[in-house]
């Protein structure tokens, strides 16, 4: 019975309010037609009333749409943060790939210059592999025989420091026995007083010069360079500093601590010298020391 009055009530109730609406839009409209008149009492009851039903009705809708902007609002800030993301790693491989060719002009620079005082013919290698042991220390470069590149050809870093030497070649690579390499040894001479000797890598390791103890004349901070002597690399490229120099003993020998002219740790890009020394010459002379192409059959 309850259930049925509150119904009636709210039926009643409603119907009342539409009544009440459609008096008033009906006596608003003849006092636009009569030219304006001031609201009835009832009229200014009904139309204070509606006000704060208006905005509590409102406050919904105004919450949904404001949600929305700010829903579409985050959409649009995520797009042009992923675009400036976009723009930011484009920019930033184009700062890298113009980094490199300021790099590589550089070492073409470098190519020339040392063409021109060596008067020898250079090719430019990237280092693609490296084999370091304690015994043993080589490094695999780009290029091959189809560029010219022979065993017994010396390979130096783009500052003169000597690298090591070409030992085997196939068409497109090429393996470098290097400077540190316990089987390497080079004749070498002081730059300043001219003393000669050989650069081995030592017992620790160490790149080590020897020379001959009486009338040596070696000095902490003297540049060691290639003799030329040996018919393997041409004279003048840069093999060291002397850093340290043994106390010399009964023996006829004394050694002097190096500090290597290459950072071997940063090296990437090296020069063969396209030019094979007397010594390579008759070494290599029934075989270049080659790795044959898989195309080509073995000479016989």
């Amino acid at each position: 019975m309850t259930d049925f009055r509150s119904r009636v009530f709210i039926a009643l109730l409603v119907t009342g309010l539409v009544g009440v609406a459609l008096v008033n839009m009906v006596v608003d409209r003849r006092s636009l037609d009569e030219g304006g008149r001031e609201l009835s009492w009832w009229s200014s009851l009904v139309l204070d009333a509606a006000v704060p039903i208006q905005k509590m009705v409102a406050v919904p809708f105004d919450l949904t749409r404001g949600a929305w902007q700010e829903y579409v609002a985050v959409l649009d800030v995520r797009d042009q943060n992923h675009e400036l993301r976009s723009r930011l790693a484009d920019a930033e491989e184009e700062n890298l790939q113009l980094r490199e060719a300021l790099v590589a002009s550089g070492r073409l620079h470098l190519i020339d210059e040392m063409r021109d005082e060596f008067e020898i013919p250079m090719l430019p290698a990237e280092l693609v592999g490296l084999d370091a042991s304690a015994w043993f220390q080589s490094a695999l470069i780009d290029r091959g025989r189809a560029r010219g590149v022979l065993a017994g050809m010396p390979v130096v870093s783009e500052h003169y420091g000597v690298v090591g030497l070409v030992t085997t070649t196939s068409r497109n690579a090429a393996k470098i026995m290097m400077l540190l390499d316990r089987q390497s040894a080079v004749d070498g001479v002081v730059q300043r007083s001219r003393s000669r000797g050989v650069v081995r890598v030592g017992k620790d390791a160490a790149l080590e010069f020897e020379f001959v103890a009486r009338g040596g004349d070696v000095q902490v901070g003297d540049v060691i360079i290639t003799s030329g002597l040996g018919g393997v690399y041409p004279k003048g490229f840069r093999l060291g500093e002397v850093i340290g120099i043994s106390e010399p003993g009964s023996g006829l020998l004394q050694t002097a601590t190096m500090q290597p002219a290459v950072d071997f740790g940063r090296l990437e890009q090296v020069f063969v010298v396209l030019r094979r020394g007397p010594t390579m010459e008759l070494l290599y002379a029934t075989g270049d020391g080659d790795v044959p192409d898989a195309e080509e059959p073995p000479s016989s």
